[in-house]
């Protein structure tokens, strides 16, 4: 017997009432989903997005990760509900809360819900990738003590101090050995370490378009292939290595081929709705350019256009709504001038502003007078007559007359 050990808890269920049963296993999966809700909200809000994306995102992924999960274990030990002297019935292969969730499962088919989540939206799926990466594995540190209260998934023979407790009738233990390697509490540690790594990493190198989450993966494969040797539980092997080993290796592989495939990316990632897909859903939200809203600008536009074709526009009967005056009647003949105003181009501030370096002036305003366009004659060859008399100020100060014409057919050149 070693001087110390951890000893394991007496039961892994409790009553609720005497009724309703609470296993710490799901409670620990559950605490883990929430905790890597809020880290990615959290990121996610840093980044820009919109709040409550990564909580809609979890709709998606949670369910489908629960089902990935239960699939690879059952799929890759299908011996413990399948096989001539099985020691679990064919139905428990359902029981997803007497453990076993195999983690390669559960990130696939949870990748792909968060992938439809992230369709409908609109957003780019390796933005979201690197913003949840840190708390998916952070979840995994706190999902790992489930197997802990299931006293399962311990690894071989130790009498280290920090040797785990395990009763003697667990299956996989050795006879007249009470302590094993801790291997849920290596996995949990080493999974909250590379959560850390990773925020600091993302923020360090800047890293984008998926490249956080390739980190991730090949950080958890090689913490998972030493960890995995530990460990005496039944498992299918290869080449006298645990095909949980096999795995990791082969994901490794895969994950440092794209962090290298995706370092030359530079393309714009998509952390809100693309205006098209705003424009085709009404009341969406989350613009890319959040100094132009989609229902402002492009509405005013529309406006105008069905105002021009209506005849309501300011050059439809060749009378405009607001004229200064007309060329060729004097620069002394006064009219009431109505101030044409950008509202994109305030006249307070840019107007305003002198060269770089400079403090503001208080100039006076430009007034632009448009003449109206008259309808085209028989000897005109262009449809629209257009000038602008422009009065600027001066360096003395003084007002100063500028006349520009843009297109001046022959015919209105002898009427004037």
């Amino acid at each position: 017997m070693p001087l110390a050990s951890i000893p394991s808890p007496s039961q892994g269920v409790w009553h609720l009432f005497g009724v309703v049963p609470l296993r710490a296993y799901a409670l620990c999966i559950v605490l883990g989903v929430i905790v890597a809700v809020v880290i990615g909200e959290r990121r996610w809000r840093a980044r820009g997005g919109e709040p409550g994306t990564i909580v809609d995102l979890a709709v998606w992924a949670v369910p489908f990760g629960l089902v990935g999960g239960r699939l690879y274990h059952v799929i890759t030990d299908w011996q413990l509900y399948f096989g001539p002297n099985a020691p679990n019935e064919p139905i428990e292969a359902l029981y997803v809360w007497n453990g076993g969730l195999g983690i390669w499962g559960a990130v696939a088919l949870g990748a792909l819900g968060v992938w439809f989540g992230c369709r409908n939206r609109g957003l780019s799926l390796g933005a979201v990738a690197d913003t949840i990466a840190p708390g998916i594995v952070i979840a995994q540190a706190i999902g790992r003590w489930g197997n802990y209260f299931n006293q399962e998934l311990f690894g071989s023979p130790t009498d280290l101090p920090w040797g785990l407790e395990i009763d003697p009738d667990r299956p996989g233990t050795v006879p007249g050995v009470d302590t094993y390697h801790p291997t849920f509490l290596y996995e949990s540690i080493w999974d909250l370490a590379l959560g850390l790594a990773l925020i600091w990493v993302g923020r360090r190198f800047a890293l984008r378009h998926g490249r956080v989450f390739a980190l991730y993966v090949a950080g958890y494969t090689v913490g998972r292939f030493w960890i995995e040797g530990l460990r005496v539980d039944t498992a299918h092997h290869i080449l006298g290595l645990r095909l949980n080993q096999w795995t990791s290796i082969i994901v490794f592989i895969g994950a440092m081929i794209y962090f290298w495939y995706a370092r030359n990316k530079t393309n714009d990632e998509r952390v809100g709705m693309t205006p098209e897909l705003a424009l085709g859903s009404p009341g969406a939200e989350g613009s890319i350019d959040p100094a132009h809203p989609s229902d402002q600008a492009d509405d005013a536009a529309d406006t105008a256009g069905e105002a021009a074709r209506d005849g309501e526009g300011p050059s439809r009967d060749g009378e405009p709504e607001a004229i200064a005056g007309t060329l060729g009647e004097g620069a002394g003949d006064a009219v009431d001038v109505e101030e044409t105003a950008d509202p994109a181009h305030p006249a307070d501030q840019a107007d305003t502003s002198g060269p770089a370096g400079e403090e503001p002036q208080d100039l006076p305003q430009s007034v632009v007078v448009t003449e109206p366009a008259r309808e085209p004659g028989a000897d005109d060859e262009l449809h629209k007559v257009a000038a602008e008399k422009v009065v600027v100020p001066g360096k003395d100060g003084a007002l100063h007359e500028d006349v520009t014409v843009d297109a001046v057919s022959e015919g209105e050149k002898e009427r004037r």
